[in-house]
């Protein structure tokens, strides 16, 4: 089941049912994507129409931060009682493919997170193997380029592409490979600094009550102040005049 978020289909689901999902195509490498689709996310893709289309191709949308959760369940009368949090998700799924063993591919972030990511995944999911690893150009591939990862990550025979470009470059990097990898691809971003150890996680209480953003905030001020201010206003915008029954 999928629920309309101010264009954004996201499902409704929860860790178990998520990742229970996404393990089912990555055993028969089915090409398969997944977002983690926080308010930056949604409201990138609300006002660009090229990259909502580019989005609403992903197969598994999953509410990643507590408003989007706030909002599925305001707007479509639902129970959901958490998020389904990229970085948390993340575990989840690499726990059930640690049991059989699967193959994982890294695509994205830089080298020296990729390399602390790795030594996280081996050492808590050691039936797991790491079969590829690619760093970010920070650019976007030419054809040759791109022809060529897909061939590297096809014949490393990956379950699993983890994706960690940054939203939205790695929504749009793993909508346009639908079809061409043979894997269950995750745009999970974040998952990859808090797991390799390069930034800290906020604490409990502040991602239960979607704080999150203040925390990454107070972390980055300079990098992150003019995103937040945006998208979270924009997000408040659309909330309330969708609440009050004006079409967004």
């Amino acid at each position: 089941m999928k629920v309309d978020i101010f264009g954004i289909h996201y499902s409704v689901t929860d860790y178990a049912r998520a990742s229970d999902e996404i393990l089912s195509h990555a055993q028969r490498h089915n090409s398969f994507a997944v977002s983690a689709l926080a308010v930056h996310g949604l409201i990138e893709s609300y006002r660009n129409p090229e990259l909502r289309g580019k989005v609403e191709k992903i197969d598994l949308i999953v509410p990643d931060g507590q408003p989007i959760r706030w909002a599925m369940n305001y707007f479509h009368n639902l129970h959901l009682t958490d998020r389904v949090y990229g970085p948390t998700l993340t575990l989840h799924v690499l726990e059930k493919a640690n049991q059989i063993g699967l193959k994982v591919f890294l695509y994205g972030s830089k080298s020296t997170t990729l390399e602390g990511l790795s030594t996280f995944i081996l050492n808590k999911f050691p039936r797991l193997e790491i079969v590829g690893i690619h760093p970010d150009r920070f650019r976007d591939a030419t054809r040759d380029e791109d022809a060529e990862d897909i061939k590297k990550i096809n014949a490393s025979h990956a379950h699993l592409v983890l994706v960690g470009r940054g939203c939205p470059r790695q929504e749009v990097w793993v909508s346009d490979h639908l079809g061409k990898i043979n894997s269950a691809m995750l745009a999970v971003g974040a998952a990859f600094d808090f797991h390799a150890g390069v930034a800290p996680q906020a604490p409990e209480w502040m991602q239960r009550h979607g704080l999150e953003w203040l925390f990454r905030l107070f972390c980055e001020p300079q990098r992150l102040w003019k995103r937040y201010l945006v998208t979270n206003s924009f997000f408040i915008f659309l909330f309330f005049k969708k609440m009050l029954g004006i079409k967004v």
